[in-house]
């Protein structure tokens, strides 16, 4: 009689299905996710679970690569890409998740079995029961052997790339940079988000949640946001409370009047958030965007606020719009999203040093655009959800050493009660602050 083979269980099978398109075709996980699990029909246990299988992986993908290169004695660009991200799949499991070795290997053999095919069972099998030989902190000991950089030691600890270990250490006490590493390896608690003018912070406290530290319209939610009417509905947006607070930091430092203008507001949470605010005082926000896709996100997000609102496909570095028209001006700038490594856990692999020589060009010009764009007396922010300094203070310096009626502003002198923040500018931190890591620059135009 045949053996009756195991079928893979569902939240692996999609769990594998969300990190062949993370790291086949470079989909976001949280986007990914969400559908697939919506597809699958996975709630409650199941989808924690098949959560947490991708999230961690992509978080530690690193780690687990080497780790897997010692373990099979060869180097993974040996084996196929699905075969791969098999392994760190049950790398995970077998490493951070706790789940007995012989549900881990055997759950992950099924997996190849079903979605590879046979010929490839017995090497991920092997392979993982490798691994399973070590605990994470014995295997740690075995990748930092004879390495004398106290740098590079704690980049293989806490499971980062050296390149932002090294950024975090140029612009953070040297005491601060291990409490802010370990900090992006902790998953952010969803935070939702008020609608100005339609829904209020005492609606969020009524869906369960608890109220942000700073942000008066924020309030931190133990639960599925996607599961609240309020979110679905767009009444409420889930955004970091530090997103939320430089866009408050703009609205308050914003005194002569005039339209508003979000550079560029794709996907949506900040232009939102503005709208709302700009309605409060009397004037219009216009949301540019140029990704059409992205667009149509903005458009999305403000569903609920009745009337007209503005959303352009435009390049912020080529102005749909005269010089001078605006009062307030966000400029929130694409970036190495190094700020946000709690939320895109593969965003730390996907990125290396060579990004920023295509981003801090664009983001120089975006600046430039949006002083250009603001009407005298106005006042720019320039945001960014990154720490590194060739993205925040040095993009602001050359830019406004070119702008000679210009003034910086003192940013924490707009961000009421928010503790550690030094200087001008405002660099907030998952681990002082419990949010992304925003920057924020608020220069006056004269």
């Amino acid at each position: 009689m045949a053996a009756v083979r195991r079928r893979a269980d569902l939240p692996r099978v999609t769990a594998f299905a969300v990190l062949r398109a993370v790291t086949g075709d470079g989909a976001y996980p949280n986007i990914e996710l969400s559908h697939a699990l919506r597809s699958a029909g996975l709630t409650g246990r199941d989808a924690a679970f098949a959560t947490e299988l991708v999230n961690g992986t992509c978080r530690f993908q690193g780690t687990y690569d080497r780790i897997l290169a010692v373990a099979g004695r060869r180097p993974l660009t040996t084996l196929q890409p699905a075969v791969v991200d098999l392994l760190r799949l049950g790398t995970h499991q077998l490493l951070a998740m706790r789940i007995p070795v012989h549900a881990a290997v055997a759950a992950t053999v099924d997996l190849a079995r079903e979605r590879v095919g046979e010929r490839v069972t017995g090497l991920v099998n092997a392979i993982l029961r490798k691994v399973a030989a070590k605990e994470l902190s014995d295997w740690m000991e075995v990748l930092v052997a004879g390495e004398t950089d106290p740098l590079v030691v704690l980049a293989t600890r806490l499971h980062h790339p050296e390149w932002i270990v090294r950024a975090y250490a140029d612009v953070l006490p040297a005491d601060e940079v291990e409490a802010a590493l370990a900090a992006n390896n902790e998953p952010a608690a969803p935070t939702l988000v008020c609608r100005p003018g339609i829904t209020d912070r005492r609606d969020l406290l009524a869906l369960g949640a608890e109220p942000c530290r700073w942000s008066p319209v924020g309030a931190r939610y133990d639960g599925v946001p996607g599961e609240l009417e309020d979110v679905r509905s767009a009444r409420v947006g889930v955004q970091d409370e530090g997103s939320q607070l430089v866009a408050l930091a703009l609205s308050r430092a914003v005194e002569v009047a005039g339209p508003w203008l979000d550079l560029c507001a794709g996907p949506g949470g900040k232009a939102a958030l503005l709208h709302g605010l700009a309605r409060e005082r009397g004037v219009p926000l216009v949301a540019a965007e140029v990704a059409p896709h992205r667009a149509r996100l903005i458009d999305r997000a403000m569903a609920a606020y009745p009337g007209p609102h503005t959303v352009i496909c435009a390049d912020g570095t080529r102005p749909a719009w005269a010089p001078g028209s605006f009062a307030a001006v966000l400029a929130d700038v694409p970036c190495t999203g190094l700020g946000a490594l709690r939320r895109r856990p593969e965003s730390r692999w996907r990125r290396d040093p060579a990004s920023l020589g295509d981003l801090v060009p664009l983001q120089r010009a975006l600046l430039r655009s949006a002083l250009a764009a603001a009407r005298p007396g106005g006042v720019v922010a320039y945001v960014t959800c990154s720490p590194h300094a060739a993205e925040t203070t040095e993009v602001v310096d050359a830019v406004l050493a070119d702008h000679p009626h210009t003034r910086l502003l003192s940013a924490p002198q707009y961000l009421p009660g928010v503790p550690g923040l030094r200087g001008d500018t405002a660099q907030l931190w998952p681990h002082r602050h419990g949010t992304d890591a925003m920057f924020l620059a608020l220069v006056a135009v004269a």
